[in-house]
This record gives C-alpha cells, structure tokens and sequence, in this order.
C-alpha cells in the first residue's frame, strides 16, 4: 500500500505555523508528515528554523493518527547520537506508534556551527552508522556504555522510553550511503525519484522495507504563481550538483542562485495548477518503487495547497 505524505518545512515555517499544517494535513487525509531538522534555513528569505524537537512536541498534541517522521535529522556532529536517542524516545512516547527517526549525514551549513571540521561524505557516512548504532544500543534501556571510532558514551541511561520503539530510516544521496542503509536501516529516504540508488538499497539488505521519495514542487492557482514560489522561497531547486552538503552559509547559496531564472526553474521541478499533473507525478515515483512519497509544497501557501490536495490528488490514490 502507498501513503502520501505532507512535508513540514522548518526553513520556511515557524512552530506554531507547523503545527497548525501538521493537523491540517491530518484532516485532509495525508497519513503521515515528514519533517525537516534544520538549524539554518538555506536562504534568509526563507526566515525560520525552529527546533524539531520542541515543534514534534506540540504536533503530537494536535494529532491523533498522523505518523510523523523526521526527514531527516542529522546525529553527528550538531547533536549527538545520545541526545537524538534521548529526544526521540521522548517524541514516540508522546505519539505511540506514530513516530520514526529519520536520519542522514546532513549538511555543512547546519553542523558547522560549533567550528567543527566538516568531513569527508564517507566519513560523515561512517559516523553515521556508528550514530545509529550508538541510538539502537541506548534504546535496549539500562547503563549503557559505548567506546566507537568516533563517540563515546559513559554511563548512559535512558530512562523514558516508549512501549514502542521507533524504527530509523536512513537517507542517501549517492551509493555509499544507499548501502549503508540497506545494511542498517530500517528504511530509506531519498529527495527525487532516484531508482538507482533504491536498487542499491534492496541490492544491499533493504528488499522489503519502507522506501520513501522526497518530492518536491510547487501549486498555485496558475502555472506562474507556482514558478514565482520556487523563485522566491527555494530558487535553490533550480541549481544542479550536489554543491548543497558543502557550503557553509545562507549567504553562500544567496550567491549561488543569484543567477537562476525563472524560465530555469519548469526544467527542474513541477509547477502547475493542473491536478493531473500532480497525480501524474506521483504515480511515476510509485513506478519506481517508493511506497511513501512526501511531498512538498514549496511556498507560502500550505492550507491553500493542503486543500487541494484533499479534494483533487489524494483521493486518487486513497481509492487504491
């Protein structure tokens, strides 16, 4: 069975704004909500960045059967794997059976704020393995000590844990990390419809587990307001590569997209008033073999979006 999903984006939303989406989207008959863990937004214009931990709280207040995941956090190196074990066992005891830790290696502009050094995608991919297992081993309940190539934990205990544990999806934006979700996830989450990297993912231990798409795009009452959105709250989307791990600042990827066009940004993600489209979309993600799609509306107009979603797109695939 596929579920569609909802995306909260803490780049662009405030807490209270977030909540208010999340049992919107719960109304509207969206399954579950994926949400982003940032400490910057990618741009200023954007303008927020709210705790994930704090807003999942309020969340799990409003909503009684909307499952939430985060997509993702990132436990290596702005917050340690303790404390993300310690956070999320608080979230799943407040929503039972409703939360999952997603996780993946994260971005510079987010991790650097302590003075870090920002490392190598296969280290960040080696730490993150060893993130997830230090959360696993914390999660078994009782003193627990933990001696890793990069963490340490010394009589740690958490003691608020739920009835239910939650599972963790892995994310990946190239093969080294596909496998290493494949090998210890138990899912896995990738922006895009990108089938290579999910066949690498079942290829290496993840055949069976949930798979979710991360899509992005954009809806307005015309095809031009929606282009207008992406150019001014994500014109981001626009720009190829995968320069986005890498710089460290807003001020960066302000430069960056100081040369992207709107006539840019059609090529790069779907803008459209038309319903049909939208189905269409997510109907070749499910061809590729996701079976959670989490879509994101980019722009400043969730409700509107939400609505039509419930009455247009999802009842398409509620049917199925």
């Amino acid at each position: 069975m596929v579920e569609i999903g909802f995306k909260l984006a803490s780049e662009l939303f405030g807490p209270q704004d977030l909540i208010n989406y999340a049992q919107h989207a719960e109304e509207a008959g969206f399954t579950f909500a994926g949400i982003s863990d940032h400490y910057h937004p990618w741009i200023s214009r954007q303008g927020n960045s709210p705790f994930v931990w704090s807003t999942l709280g309020g969340i799990s207040q409003v909503t009684e059967n909307l499952n939430l995941i985060t997509s993702v956090t990132c436990p290596t190196i702005r917050q340690h794997p303790a404390l993300v074990a310690q956070a999320a066992a608080t979230v799943a005891s407040m929503m039972p059976g409703r939360f999952n830790l997603g996780v993946g290696s994260g971005e510079n502009l987010n991790e650097h704020i302590y003075g870090d050094h920002w490392p190598p995608a296969p280290i960040r991919i080696d730490m993150l393995v060893e993130a997830v297992d230090i959360i696993r081993t914390l999660w078994q309940g009782g003193m627990q000590d933990y001696e890793g190539i990069y963490y340490h934990v010394e009589n740690a205990q958490i003691y608020t844990l739920p009835e239910e544990l939650p599972e963790i999806y892995m994310a990946a934006d190239g093969p080294i990390a596909a496998t290493a979700a494949g090998s210890c996830g138990d899912g896995f989450i990738v922006g895009g419809r990108q089938k290579k990297l999910l066949d690498i993912f079942k290829e290496t231990g993840g055949e069976g587990k949930p798979a979710y798409s991360e899509v992005s795009l954009s809806w307005a009452e015309t095809d031009e307001k929606a282009v207008g959105l992406v150019y001014e709250f994500w014109p981001l989307m626009a720009v190829k590569g995968k320069l986005s791990w890498e710089i460290a600042t807003q001020t960066h990827f302000e430069g960056l997209v100081k040369n992207v066009k709107k006539e840019d940004i059609p090529k790069r993600i779907l803008c459209s008033s038309d319903p049909q489209a939208h189905i269409d979309k997510i109907k070749r993600t499910i061809e590729a073999g996701f079976d959670h799609i989490i879509i994101q509306q980019i722009g400043n107009n969730q409700h509107e979006f939400i609505d039509f979603y419930r009455e247009e797109v999802l009842p398409e695939f509620q049917s199925k």
